[in-house]
């Protein structure tokens, strides 16, 4: 058996162990990556560790940190209540409002990760405040980045377009990035009608000085949950989605008056503490986008100034930060830099570029692209992917265009995942859920759009032969 299949076999063991023995599937890749790191792939610790995300757990840390103390001191019900404002009471634009403003975000040239951490936190607490699905909000914020994504200006657009020029592939711009955006706000309205806009839809506007769940204290949320054990149980998790958060019956209840909140929907006041945190958001905006900082060490460095000037707001907001989430992360990674590293990767990718027929490797190229990129970097996969596919784009039965377009959907549409960068950034943002119940239900939407959506844009970009 070669190295390459056994670390495949390997990782199957894990998702199995984690979902039957509710064992943290970050602990159990962790010690696979030193299995196999050690015994097949012949790696020292300096060889598994060059895997390990530390840039992504300086972003799930940081950004989990400042929004806990955002939520601590009641920032987040501001901006709660400003929003819902700002649509006129009407709840069910929310979503969609954070679709259009992650996508806006990406399009203009921000980071995916980054406009995703910047928009889930607020807008998971608003799910929780006024009962809307944490999964039907949270995938909006991940599919609104994604559909920006591919923008000319933006930073996968430019990255794959450069790949085609390289590789002097025919290409289109436009045509990649109306791909990606078509595809990703039919997937956004599809969710939008399953998981619960339609009753969001029928419940119309909330009224002056209401809040859906009859919970808004203004004084701030408990904060980001109980740190439960991720990837833990198997489940499908329910249509619904929504954690432990209730669902708003048709008929809104007044908001009970606490600390510092006065009237109306955007009734909770302003004070010293909640404006630094508001410039401090601001900042990390600016920063993020403006000058090209790193997120996470951003939001650790904003984080560490608000609780040196007030202790009492963010006392409780390190033990708050989802550290069974970044676990989880940061384990699966590791063992996937591992498969890397041991060139599994790529092996199986050589392996459907040689196959004879070229639309069958053009779907199986798709759908390695998204199974990977569940796990990985999207950038990176399809970096891969698309020079792999140069040889039998070379014989013209397959159209460069659409296979290009193909694999960039198919690669960066799987965001969803809990294990990748997107999906780990709205899993550690969620506030008040059941992680568990979250963790399945992401991991079980993931898994269907893995199944669906390579097929899909397989069938309809590359099968006409576009490009």
């Amino acid at each position: 058996m070669s190295p390459e299949l056994i670390s495949i076999l390997v990782l199957v063991v894990v998702f199995v162990i984690a979902t039957t023995r509710s064992v943290n599937m970050g602990a159990l890749a962790f010690a696979a990556a030193f299995g196999v790191g050690t015994l097949v792939a012949d790696l020292d610790a300096d060889g598994i560790f060059a895997g390990f995300p530390g840039d992504l757990f300086v972003v799930l840390v940081g950004v989990t940190y400042l929004f806990a103390i955002a939520r601590a001191n009641g920032t987040t019900d501001w901006l709660v209540h400003a929003s819902v404002r700002l649509v006129r009471g009407r709840v069910a634009l929310i979503p969609w409002v954070m679709f259009a403003l992650t996508g806006a975000l990406t399009a203009i040239g921000a980071v995916s990760p980054a406009a995703v951490a910047i928009v889930a936190p607020i807008a998971l607490s608003f799910a929780t405040r006024y009962g809307i699905s944490p999964l039907l909000m949270g995938t909006m914020v991940v599919h609104g980045a994604q559909a920006g994504g591919f923008s000319p200006i933006s930073i996968y657009g430019s990255i794959v377009n450069g790949i085609v020029e390289r590789e002097k592939l025919p290409g289109s711009e436009v045509g990649l990035f109306f791909a990606s955006l078509v595809a990703n706000l039919l997937i956004a309205a599809v969710l939008f009608a399953v998981l619960g806009g339609r009753k969001l839809w029928a419940q119309g506007a909330v009224p002056d000085g209401g809040d859906a769940d009859g919970t808004g204290d203004g004084g701030g949320s408990s904060g980001s949950g109980d740190a439960k054990s991720t990837g833990g149980t198997a489940g499908t998790g329910s249509g619904s989605g929504t954690g432990s958060a209730p669902s708003p019956g048709p008929t809104a209840v007044a908001v009970r008056p606490g600390p510092g909140v006065g009237g109306g929907l955007g009734g909770t006041v302003l004070n010293p503490a909640r404006i630094a945190t508001l410039v401090a958001l601001v900042a990390l905006v600016v920063a993020v986008l403006g000058f090209d900082l790193d997120a996470g060490l951003t939001a650790v460095t904003l984080a560490v100034v608000l609780s040196a000037a007030w202790p009492d707001d963010s006392r409780r907001a390190v033990g708050e930060i989802a550290w069974s989430t970044v676990l989880l992360i940061c384990g699966v990674l590791t063992y996937v830099g591992v498969l890397e590293e041991m060139g599994t990767i790529t092996w199986a990718g050589e392996g459907v570029g040689g196959i004879g027929v070229p639309l069958l490797a053009a779907v199986l190229l798709c759908y390695i692209g998204a199974i990977v990129s569940a796990f990985a970097s999207s950038v990176g996969i399809m970096g891969a992917l698309i020079p792999l596919a140069v040889p039998f784009l070379a014989q013209g039965e397959i159209g460069a265009v659409g296979m290009v377009a193909a694999l960039a959907v198919s690669a960066t549409v799987v965001d969803v995942s809990p294990f990748s960068t997107n999906g780990a950034l709205v899993l550690a943002a969620a506030p008040d859920v059941d992680r568990d119940r979250f963790f399945r239900q992401l991991m079980v939407y993931g898994g269907i759009v893995v199944a669906v959506v390579p097929a899909l844009v397989w069938l309809v970009l590359v099968v006409p032969g576009f490009g």
